[in-house]
């Protein structure tokens, strides 16, 4: 039996349950969470209180927030155990069911395989999940139920934990609710994220908030008793309530429209829920009568629903008071799809328990299809824009809607009704009219794809204009299929002057001792696999080398370490003794050669890291003064100085080095809006610790931004400075030294 301390927590979920499926299975329920107590027993979380505390809290969201059946239940209070403890997906099965087995499983991570990179990581994970996902919906239902939690008591973990987790929450999960419409949860999820990943800016919003929270009521109220009062004339049935943007949603507004928080008027939205279809638009009337509708903002969900089920009107007025706000009118059955999304659907399925709605997520399969073509990094960055692009909604000639994200080309249309139309593709009309491959779909556009049996197949430059993940991932597998000789042939060429590029000759890369590591930092059996990878667009020369330039450094650094030197002795070349062995000690990671216990401290005027080269200086009175060898302060002049020979040391990196090391970059960039967001997105990504950022503008509009930072080594650094080098603007990356 779970203990008592837990079983106020565990009565609370039975009675949640209760009130909306009182058939549910509470005696497997009841199942579910003793095993999991007894599972965890001795598990503690980050806040010091038992492991079982997660489980539970898990399982009442998914119950309070979603209402889902007893299968998805005792899968919340199990999600853990195969992942966390010796319980296994065999045992599962038999003690309660292999649906219910098959629903922790896939919530669970992968962890038991070690990966090169995060992002490797990052794209297993997510496919494994998307996977699971589109036989059983209810796994992602889970797993977000899961992440809400774990953002909800975020504040015990690190800081650079707490970054990272909010990241990956703002890239994959509040999108991810987002296209199956629960809109709450994605509300909540973000700001959470916010709260971490840029808490100035969140503590200030809610503060500003919370300041003027009665005026902002007072007018709510006002306006609120104005809609209810003429509606109660025209006997429509109805419940009115108004809210506050949540603070992602103005924070992002501020971001993209540089505006402050004064700037902003429209914080306020009004739902009013009917019982019909018919009294929706008997409601928009009435709205549009009482005040004045701004132009092209009124949207018809109810006529053209979202992909995810989203039904509502929506449209925005000028109030009386001079202040713009949003009405959405929407029946109950609307409004309850609108806040708990793809749950919704269990309320309203007619048969009660179990999934039985695969096909309402064509979309997770697309995400799925022709990934084999993208390596790990490609395919994260394709689901994240996949997943947060805004849609428009065209119409094929018949009168059929397709929904496509924002920006997509006739392109993406083609490829999105079939692929053999997109292999055919020889011109599209918008309208009626011829227009051009690259032409930028709008909402309402009536797109008619023009097709030849004749046709060549598609070009290459075609994956530079597509925007949808699905198009490019089709042209990528027409081109892997048709042209295998000539792909071989691109990519030798493109990789053979990548290298030429890197001063890395192919003699290296061919080695026999090299050549197999090589290919599997690029995950390809042989070499003509990657050539034809890197043909069809798969993979890219850049990428290859890259990754082969890294792991050639590691190697060459092995066989230094592993060289023992032999000195030979005076006047006897035969006799050799062996040099004397490193020291293991090292202070700060440093290890000094002829002194133990030795002070060591890390210039300012470099600031090295480990992998640096570097050499010491003998200081008066502050131990050894670590510089990199491309210091000024440390150049070949400096250290032949009168006095100054005696005191330059050699020293090197040790074993044991630290968790991190400060060290400064400087960015010169081209300045504009949301430059240093874009900054702090990538020193998240890197999970990389800021210590300070100071900017400053020039007269000829640029940027200089120095960004005091703490990276593990140089490895760690190069990735950040990479991904700095990304950025849209950022024009060079330096190291200031001396």
């Amino acid at each position: 039996m779970l203990n008592l301390d837990i079983q106020a927590q565990y009565s609370h979920l039975e009675e949640t349950i209760r009130s909306y499926n009182p058939s549910a299975d509470f005696a497997q329920i009841q199942a579910a969470a003793e095993l999991a107590y007894r599972a965890h027993d001795g598990q503690r979380r980050k806040s010091g209180e038992p492991y079982i505390i997660h489980p539970l809290a898990v399982a009442q969201i998914v119950a309070e927030e979603l209402k889902l059946d007893s299968e998805s239940i005792c899968a919340a209070l199990l999600h853990d155990v195969i992942e966390d403890t010796p319980c296994t997906h065999e045992e599962i099965a038999k003690a309660f069911s292999p649906t219910i087995a098959n629903l922790v499983e896939g919530v669970s991570k992968l962890t038991r395989i070690q990966y090169a990179t995060k992002e490797d990581e990052q794209m297993e994970n997510l496919r494994k999940m998307l996977i699971a996902m589109s036989k059983d919906i209810r796994v992602i239902l889970i797993k977000i139920s899961d992440r809400l939690h774990n953002m909800r008591t975020m504040e015990y973990q690190s800081p650079s934990k707490q970054k990272q987790k909010s990241l990956e929450t703002m890239e994959i999960y509040a999108p991810i609710s987002h296209r199956l419409g629960m809109q709450r949860i994605k509300w909540e999820l973000e700001d959470l994220s916010l709260k971490y990943l840029d808490p100035v800016a969140y503590d200030e919003i809610v503060s500003r908030l919370d300041a003027k929270r009665p005026e902002y009521e007072a007018f709510m109220a006002r306006t609120r008793a104005q809609v209810d009062a003429r509606l109660k004339d025209m006997n429509i049935h109805h419940t009115i309530y108004g809210r506050m943007k949540h603070p992602y949603s103005i924070y992002r507004k501020m971001f993209s429209q540089n505006k402050n928080m004064d700037e902003i008027f429209d914080l306020f939205a009004f739902r009013v829920i009917v019982d019909n279809v018919g009294d929706c638009y008997n409601v928009l009337g009435v709205i549009h009568d009482i005040y004045t509708p701004i132009p092209g903002r009124f949207k018809d969900y109810i006529g053209t629903p979202k992909p995810n089920g989203y039904q509502s009107l929506h449209t925005t007025v000028m109030g009386t008071d001079g202040i713009p706000f949003e009405v959405q009118i929407r029946t109950q059955e609307m409004h309850d799809i609108a806040e708990y999304g793809v749950a919704a659907h269990w309320k309203y399925k007619q048969n009660g328990q179990g999934s039985g709605t695969e096909g309402k997520y064509e979309w997770v399969r697309r995400l799925l299809e022709n990934q084999e073509g993208a390596d790990a990094e490609e395919y994260i960055h394709s689901l994240k824009i996949d997943m947060f692009a805004d849609e428009v909604f065209v119409f094929t000639p018949n009168g059929d809607v397709q929904n496509l994200p924002a920006g997509a080309t006739p392109i993406d249309f083609a490829y999105a009704i079939h692929s053999a139309v997109g292999n055919r593709m020889v011109g599209a009309k918008v309208n009626g009219r011829i227009v051009t491959f690259d032409r930028q779909l709008k909402n309402g556009d009536i797109v008619e794809i023009l097709t030849s049996k004749n046709a060549k197949g598609p070009s290459r430059d075609w994956m530079k204009i597509a925007k949808s993940n699905e198009a490019r991932s089709k042209i990528r597998q027409w081109f892997k299929k048709e042209k295998k000789e000539e792909n071989i042939a691109n990519g030798r060429s493109s990789f053979e002057s990548e290298l030429k590029h890197c001063g890395i000759s192919m003699k290296t890369v061919l080695d026999p001792e090299n050549l197999p590591i090589l290919l599997k930092k690029v995950n390809c059996a042989t070499l003509e696999e990657m050539y034809a990878a890197i043909g069809y667009g798969g993979f890219s020369a850049q990428k290859a080398v890259s990754r082969m330039h890294g792991e050639l450094q590691r190697i060459e650094k092995q066989h230094q370490q592993e060289k023992q030197v032999d000195v030979p002795v005076e006047g006897k070349p035969d006799v050799m003794r062996p040099a004397v062995p490193k020291r293991s000690k090292s202070e700060q990671g440093i290890i000094v050669e002829g002194l133990d216990n030795c002070l060591v401290k890390f210039s300012k005027c470099c600031t090295p890291v480990p992998g640096d080269d570097i050499i010491g200086f003998i200081t008066r009175g502050y131990g050894v003064s670590v510089h990199r060898c491309d210091c000024p302060n440390a150049s070949e002049e400096k250290r032949h100085m009168p006095g100054q020979e005696g005191r330059w040391i050699k020293v090197t990196w040790g074993k044991d080095t630290n968790e991190s090391y400060p060290t400064v970059l400087e960015a010169v960039c081209k300045d504009r809006m949301n430059l240093i967001l874009d900054i702090s997105a990538a020193l998240a990504s890197t999970n990389t610790s800021v210590c300070g950022l100071n900017s400053r503008s020039t007269e000829d509009e640029f940027a200089i931004i120095r960004l005091e930072i703490r990276v593990r080594d140089d490895q760690h650094l190069k990735a950040l400075m990479n991904k700095l080098h990304q950025i849209s603007g950022v024009l060079k990356i330096t190291r200031p030294s001396g």
